[in-house]
Parts: structure tokens; C-alpha cells; sequence
């Protein structure tokens, strides 16, 4: 029987996408979900970085740290992504939701378990007033944890510049809880 292929590809010399990627997907998802704020929206974007890196497997096997790699892709599409689009509002996903949840203790009293709850509702409502820019560096720095010198990379941005970014990030988020605290009481 004759192959139909022009060339025969041995399996064994390209590296398994798959393998590669699928440790880093729910890292990516959780991100792509903080920055676009729907989980369609997330997963469109989740869908569009894998089928655009398929065809560089090769490559993609040759990268020595291979999450901030991916995580600096993926941030770039969002904001060519946002550049086409208007943003929409960010919302908890069911993970966050479970964590915040198993925060309490089992011991935990009503009143104190509400009190949580209403703080957690003013974090939200504070980190949904944040520019897009502030989200960004706080969802990437404070909540994933990378690095200053990882952000450097990943959004060729000096460190000095990044640092003032941050601390900004962290007074508009001080402020905005203040406001948020404030129409509550």
C-alpha cells in the first residue's frame, strides 16, 4: 500500500503538545479568566493561545521555563484582544468562590462568618473598579505571585517603572476599599 503522505513523519521526533502544555492550562485559564472576567470570553482566549502555539510544539519544547513563556504570550493576546474590544465586568469564578468558603474555620461563628463574607464582597467590588492596568499587575504580582523581575520579562517593562506601577495599583486599591467601606457603613 502506498502512503499518501509525501514524507514520512516518525512520531517519535515531535514532542507531545499536549504533555508540554496541559500542566500550565488552569494556571492559564485562572489568568485568562481575572483578565477578561467571563469564563467564554477566558476560554476563547485559553483556546486561541493553544491553536496559535500548536504549529511551534517544536519550540515550544526547547523553552527552559515555559510558564512565564506561556503567561507572557497569553497576556499579550488579552491586550490585543481588549484593544478590538471593550472590557467587560469581572466576576468570582466558582474555584475563588470555593477557596474564599473554605477560608472559614468549621468553628467559625454566624456574625463572624458574615463579616468575611461582607468583606470579601467589598475586595471584589474594590478590584472591579481598578483599571484594567492595575488588575493586571495586582492579579499577576500579588495573587499569582511572579516576581518583579519575572513582570520584567513577561510585560517589557523596566523594574523602576513596574515598582511605581505596583505601588499605585495597591493605593487605588486602598482608596477604593475606603470608599467601599464607607457607602457601606
Amino acid at each position: 500500500m502506498r502512503n499518501i503522505l509525501p514524507f514520512r513523519v516518525r512520531r517519535e521526533t515531535l514532542p507531545d503538545f499536549e504533555t508540554l502544555v496541559r500542566p500550565h492550562l488552569d494556571h492559564l485559564y485562572r489568568l485568562a479568566y481575572r483578565f477578561c472576567g467571563h469564563r467564554q470570553d477566558a476560554e476563547d482566549l485559553v483556546q486561541d493561545l493553544l491553536v496559535k502555539l500548536y504549529p511551534r510544539r517544536n519550540e515550544i519544547a526547547k523553552v527552559e521555563k515555559l510558564r512565564p513563556w506561556l503567561v507572557t504570550i497569553l497576556y499579550r493576546m488579552f491586550i490585543d484582544g481588549t484593544r478590538r474590544k471593550a472590557r467587560s465586568r469581572l466576576e468570582l469564578i466558582d474555584d475563588e468562590t470555593k477557596f474564599y468558603e473554605s477560608i472559614a474555620s468549621a468553628d467559625e461563628r454566624p456574625e463572624q462568618s458574615l463579616a468575611r463574607e461582607q468583606r470579601m464582597a467589598q475586595i471584589q467590588a474594590a478590584f472591579e473598579q481598578l483599571s484594567d492596568n492595575h488588575r493586571t499587575l495586582l492579579t499577576l504580582h500579588d495573587i499569582e505571585g511572579y516576581r518583579l523581575a519575572e513582570l520584567e520579562e513577561m510585560l517589557a517593562v523596566p523594574l523602576g517603572t513596574l515598582k511605581s506601577r505596583i505601588h499605585r495599583a495597591r493605593a487605588r486599591m486602598r482608596e477604593l476599599l475606603n470608599e467601599v467601606a464607607d457607602g457601606a457603613a
